[in-house]
């Protein structure tokens, strides 16, 4: 099988948005207009097809990226196969807590389209799921949804987005009506307005403007054909000569090159519910966002870590990038990979060049959802799933065995919360550790660890729903019985100060001893940093060969916290002096004289406790604004800033995540249910003292060892 279709008519999306702006009815629609359904599934039904997971259709939310491939003829084309094109959609959850979703998807994706509220406007992980596709400079539309509702309003959205996200927010489109009376919108390129009738707006009519929308029209219209002609110098001169008689092809293809380049970013309007405006959408993903020869090569290095050029060619050596590793119930273990160069044909062999060992791809799968068709072969710029891999998970990279390469990795947030976690039978402790196994190789923020001094389990993850989720997941798709312990807040500690301190390790019991000698000088870190190991030895008084063995010694202690056995982070530790012995140094004494010495610095820089502080956003009416404030300010929270959004009041603070365990409890029953809230993690702060006393008095053995 050949490619199917040429890769200028190839698109590959993400579908990105804060929790319940309607991204998966979005998606539900975009399968149903472009025939790969034939009913329309609602997620509040509990039918959607993206949200294939049982947890997915009982909670209302998206938890695991959704892959499908569609297939869209632009609507004002009237279904010439000519303007036939693909589109390989990802669907991503908006919950903050699955975070890694969309990370790791926009990371392979050329495009996205980014859906809004049309009550809510940008809401919290709006703005989080736009830096990270600014993070990977992921070209984008925007929609907003959602205006049949009470209280959407089309225009206060668009000027949220230019305030809070883009200045070159432009509209495509303008809604004719508000509310309940929204029945279509104006279409700004071609001036028409547009009807969708049929039982589920299927059927695209056009027709004149009302006179009363216009003046509005005309003016938004004059808006974008200046933005458009800015961005182009050939369309500029004709505009200030006085020439805007510009063609709707003309138009479209300077806006397209606008919005690859991300000089523009187009706003179109609807209601996906509704069944309006999903159609003129899809257009603009055909007309407007990158195909895989739009998207700049993609570097690679080599084994030797020199710069390699990768293109999107099927003649190019293969190269892919695993960005997803499921559990199917059918298939087994599910690798999603987008191609960048080359081709790929089952039966044949690849090198995982992070792992230096080779796979057999014994299938090539195109995803519909959860279901799936295979295929022979596929190539650059596309996306598809293979079965039966051994040693590949989430950041490898697939490559020609001849021309290895590595592609750049996904980098994932460290967990913020932890769970002890014990099987009911012996019977369940065996099956407890394939389910562990297999849901830590499919998601990279569910960390497990042991504690070495209980030998207790510990799961962590990004929040209390996500971890939920994962132990109700063992539950019912490994049959796992467990007992769960009360979550934890993952602490770390770090420095204030700078110290020097020497470790020296001598043994000597007959025979070959043991030498190892080393000075370390440690120094704080602005927060978020890391750790940082320098090498400063000159002359030659550590050998070279020791100084690696130094440096894991160092980094073995940072698990060791010295108040609280919390891991220490935020620091630069020097390597400076030291000594060794012909006969009696190793590595070993080396690692453990490293050690000796980081811990005798660390207890003289005077080493703190830091905890998570959370970025919350409560929305509430005015009666509960009081109570709601004094509880934050009870959770030694602090209030950065107090908004207005449709008669409800916005709170917007900073809060220790130690303090917000049950908070969704809480804030019903004194809200009488009606605040709701979102919450995600803003950074580490230090703890205050009395606080820090009290977390090391209760300290019981190590969690996150």
């Amino acid at each position: 099988m050949s490619q199917e279709y040429p890769l200028e008519k190839v698109r590959n999306i993400g579908i990105i948005a804060h929790i319940d702006a309607g991204k998966t009815t979005t998606s539900e629609r975009i399968l149903f207009y472009t025939g790969l359904s034939h009913k329309i599934g609602e997620v509040h039904e509990g039918a959607a097809i993206m949200d294939w997971m049982e947890q997915e259709r009982e909670r209302g939310i998206t938890i695991t990226s959704a892959a499908t491939t569609c297939f869209w003829t632009t609507s004002y084309r009237n279904g010439d196969q000519n303007f036939k094109y693909k589109i390989n959609v990802i669907d991503t959850p908006g919950h903050i807590d699955f975070t890694a979703e969309v990370q790791r998807s926009l990371r392979v994706l050329d495009g996205a389209v980014v859906v809004f509220d049309g009550v809510a406007g940008v809401e919290p992980q709006s703005e989080t799921v736009w830096r990270q596709a600014d993070k990977y400079s992921v070209p984008r539309i925007c929609f907003v949804n959602k205006l049949d509702r009470m209280g959407a309003d089309f225009e206060k959205d668009l000027q949220m987005i230019r305030e809070r996200l883009t200045p070159n927010a432009v509209a495509l489109t303008l809604p004719i009506g508000k509310e309940a009376n929204f029945e279509g919108v104006i279409d700004l390129i071609r001036m028409k307005k547009v009807n969708f009738n049929g039982e589920h707006g299927e059927i695209i009519a056009l027709s004149d403007i009302p006179e009363d929308m216009l003046p509005t029209a005309q003016a938004r219209h004059d808006e974008l054909v200046e933005k458009i002609s800015s961005e182009d110098d050939a369309l500029m001169e004709r505009y200030l000569n006085g020439d805007t008689n510009f063609t709707e092809e003309e138009l479209r293809a300077s806006l397209r090159k606008s919005v690859i380049a991300y000089k523009i970013v187009p706003v179109v309007c609807g209601s996906a519910f509704k069944n309006k405006g999903v159609q003129l959408m899809l257009d603009a993903v055909v007309d407007l966002l990158p195909s895989p020869l739009d998207v700049e090569s993609i570097e690679a290095e080599n084994l030797k870590g020199e710069k390699v050029i990768r293109k999107a060619d099927a003649k190019e050596p293969f190269a892919a990038l695993v960005f997803k590793v499921a559990t199917d119930p059918y298939v087994g273990t599910l690798a999603y990979f987008r191609v960048y160069s080359g081709k790929l044909t089952k039966g044949s062999y690849v090198l995982n060049s992070n792992k230096n060992s080779q796979e057999r791809i014994s299938r090539i799968l195109r995803m519909f959802s959860n279901k799936r068709e295979d295929i022979d072969d596929i190539e650059a710029g596309d996306i598809a799933a293979t079965v039966g891999l051994k040693d590949t998970k989430t950041g490898d990279t697939l490559c020609d065995i001849d021309n290895p390469v590595i592609l750049e990795n996904i980098t994932f947030p460290d967990p913020v919360i932890w769970l002890r976690i014990e099987p009911k039978t012996k019977n369940d402790q065996d099956k407890m550790g394939e389910a562990l196994r297999k849901l830590a190789d499919e998601d990279p923020t569910f960390k497990v660890k042991t504690d070495q001094e209980t030998n207790d389990t510990v799961i962590g993850g990004m929040g209390e729903l996500h971890l939920d989720v994962l132990v109700d997941r063992m539950k019912r798709e490994f049959n796992v019985e467990l007992n769960v312990g009360k979550p934890q807040v993952a602490y770390r500690e770090t420095i204030n100060g700078s110290s020097e301190a020497e470790g020296k390790y001598i043994r000597q019991s007959g025979g070959k001893g043991q030498y190892g000698h080393v000075w370390l000088k440690l120094e704080p870190l602005e927060r978020g940093k890391g750790f940082e190991f320098v090498n400063q030895i000159k002359g030659g008084v550590i050998p070279q060969e020791f100084i690696s063995s130094v440096e894991k010694g160092t980094k073995e202690a940072l698990d060791r916290g010295i108040l609280a056995n919390y891991p220490i982070s935020d620091l630069k530790v020097t390597l400076f002096d030291g000594s060794f012995h012909e006969v009696d140094s190793s590595d070993f004494a080396f690692k453990i004289a490293a050690s000796m010495a980081f811990q005798d610095a660390a207890k003289k820089a005077q080493p703190v406790i830091l905890e998570p502080i959370m970025k919350l956003e409560v929305t509430v009416p005015e009666n509960f604004l009081g109570d709601v404030i004094g509880d934050i300010n009870s959770k030694r929270g602090r209030i950065e800033e107090m908004g207005e959004r449709m008669g409800l009041r916005i709170v917007d603070a900073l809060v220790p995540l130690g303090e917000m365990f049950g908070y969704a409890t809480n804030l019903r029953s004194f809200t009488e249910g009606r605040g709701t809230f979102n919450m995600e993690f803003h950074s580490y702060q230090e703890v205050p003292r009395n606080i820090s006393e009290e977390i090391i008095s209760k300290r019981k053995p190590t969690v996150e060892k």
